[in-house]
């Protein structure tokens, strides 16, 4: 059975994607391990392009988001960006939060949200 606090935060994704006039589909995984709950969700937008969102939480009192990543692309596959926390650019003064732009630049970046980054999304969809 799925911890109360992932429900509610299931329901939330779940409500601000269907809120979106720009999302087209999307598709929800989830997984309750007990201490650790896994989400990862695939976004498909008006304009045949992609979000990929994995979120790793750890529950404690207070639940936190250990690891995520939030991965936009093209409908040919092609990244337009992707934040993460993956610890691969120590030097980053947001380390280990950061966002990868198109294929070769990386700029520091603060953890975002699902919402913030679908702002930034259909903000690139708008004619």
């Amino acid at each position: 059975m799925l911890n109360s606090l992932f429900v509610d935060y299931l329901a939330s994704v779940d409500k601000t994607l269907r809120g979106s006039p720009f999302v087209n589909d999307f598709q929800t995984q989830h997984e309750d391990r007990g201490e650790v709950w896994f989400l990862r969700v695939n976004v498909y937008f008006i304009d045949n392009s992609l979000l990929h969102f994995r979120e790793l939480f750890v529950e404690q009192e207070n639940p936190f988001k250990k690891t995520y990543t939030y991965h936009y692309q093209r409908e040919d596959g092609t990244m337009i960006f992707r934040y993460d926390n993956a610890p691969h650019f120590p030097d980053i003064p947001t380390a280990p939060h950061h966002k990868h732009i198109g294929e070769n630049d990386v700029v520091a970046a603060n953890a975002p949200d699902l919402e913030s980054v679908l702002k930034e999304i259909e903000a690139l969809i708008k004619p």
